[in-house]
């Protein structure tokens, strides 16, 4: 007979009853972690198994023994006893449905409460508060069992200086509104309550029709907490931003449409066949590379059997100087030339040379069409140099605002007023409030 290790409280039934037997605890002293201990558990009984039976003796259930576990998948025959987990969950006053994972497992499982942790020990013990602190709070409810129970906030878990042979935590269920630390089902179930018979009246009334401007507006205040290097507000933002998606899946679930497992299903899927760079057959070894093989993914799924297809398929809701870059990148690929520096000169001075004509003319819709055509040269110029139009000019647009303000507060600082400077004066103070003022890009 062969016990994992002397440590284990029924060893000293087999004690009692002067049952011979050897322990592995040797195995543990060779063993770097945790996965190689079972592996090297394993291999030992089968070392000893050969030509002779042998009984290997865990704690617990067999399969909460990953050496068990092994030795099962080769056939060993299994008598299964009662489970740590069960034991642990009893204890505590834990009934019903519940979780349960060995802490050396932890990491790399999906957890949820109720949850019953064992192969507690105090090398581990503050690993595994620091993980379930992470994801449920650090004061959810809990239950150390070491041959007593004790009831405590799940931060105070690792402050016992030690652990006996057989430790566990029971984390008890939270009500979805007394939580402290929300995941992503929790936030789904809110939505819903706001969305049910008895909830918001504001909520239930809404439509894509009539919140579609809001996920425009909560895109730009993300974009905007970005820009100002604000952390905590793109943690706000970037929620707002993930509700508004959420809301109009809800919307379309209760009408009997897609729903947020449709939803999930259908951007992870996408992120794993437009990355075959990194999940299929194809290569990128740079930026623009694995672009490439995105586009040519995504043409392949949107069914876009030409390039005019692509170039339609850009959202007319797009800010103009947004989707006129996007219409030109795809233009561009559907065979019409690149952009450079040079042909922008030739082709800006012909633009420009027409609209003065309309203006001359005084043709309002001429003036317009032509001022579209200069401004379509100007966004060529942008990717013929490698600039992002859209965040050239918004970044510009600022800094004449924080210009402009310097300039207005040195004024007045002055006692004169804005309206009634000469040329020179307007130009001393402009010159004074643009080396005050940082580029917004610096």
């Amino acid at each position: 007979m062969l016990v994992r290790t002397a440590s284990m409280p029924a060893v000293k039934t087999l004690d009692d009853e002067q049952i011979a037997y050897s322990t592995l605890d040797f195995v543990y002293e060779k063993s770097r972690n945790y996965d190689t201990l079972a592996r090297n558990l394993a291999a030992e009984v089968g070392r000893r198994a050969r030509g002779r039976k042998v009984a290997y003796c865990v704690d617990g259930s067999v399969f909460e023994d990953v050496a068990a576990r092994i030795l099962t998948g080769r056939g060993a025959k299994t008598v299964d006893g009662r489970s740590k987990a069960a034991y642990f969950a009893e204890r505590a006053g834990l009934f019903g449905g519940f979780i349960c994972v060995s802490a050396f497992d932890l990491a790399e499982r999906r957890v949820s409460l109720p949850l019953v942790v064992y192969d507690l020990t105090a090398d581990n013990v503050s690993d595994v508060k620091l993980l379930l602190s992470e994801r449920f709070g650090d004061e959810t409810p809990a239950a150390l069992v070491d041959g007593a129970v004790t009831k405590l906030p799940l931060y105070e878990a690792d402050r016992r200086p030690s652990f006996g042979p057989l430790a566990g935590l029971v984390l008890y269920e939270v009500p979805l509104l007394e939580k402290k630390r929300f995941e992503f089902d929790d936030f789904v179930e809110i939505l819903r309550r706001l969305r049910a018979p008895d909830g918001c009246p504001w909520d239930r009334v809404q439509t894509h029709d009539s919140i579609r401007i809001n996920a425009i507006e909560e895109a730009y205040e993300l974009v905007d907490a970005i820009d100002r290097r604000d952390p905590a507000r793109m943690c706000e933002e970037a929620g707002d931003v993930l509700m508004q998606a959420v809301f109009h899946t809800l919307i379309e679930e209760e009408k009997g449409g897609f729903g947020v497992g449709d939803m999930l299903t259908e951007v992870t899927q996408k992120l794993i066949t437009r990355h075959t760079h990194v999940f299929g057959k194809d290569r990128a070894a740079s930026a623009e590379g694995a672009l490439s093989v995105w586009d040519k993914n995504k043409m392949k799924e949107k069914h876009q059997e030409t390039y005019s297809d692509a170039v339609n398929d850009v959202p007319e809701c797009f800010p103009a100087l947004l989707r006129a870059q996007k219409i030109a990148k795809r233009v561009e690929k559907g065979g019409w030339d690149k952009p450079t520096a040079e042909r922008f000169e030739r082709e800006f001075r012909s633009e420009y040379k027409e609209l003065l004509a309309a203006v001359k003319g005084g043709n309002g819709a001429q003036i317009s069409e032509e001022l579209g055509d200069v401004l379509m040269c100007v966004v060529d110029l942008g990717r013929a140099v490698g600039a992002d139009c859209e965040q050239a000019l918004l970044d510009t647009v600022k800094k004449v605002a924080a210009r402009y303000t310097a300039y207005e507060a040195l004024v007045r600082a002055d006692g004169k007023d804005v309206l009634s400077l000469t040329e020179e004066e307007k130009n001393e103070y402009y010159r004074r409030a643009k080396e005050s003022v940082k580029d917004a890009r610096d």
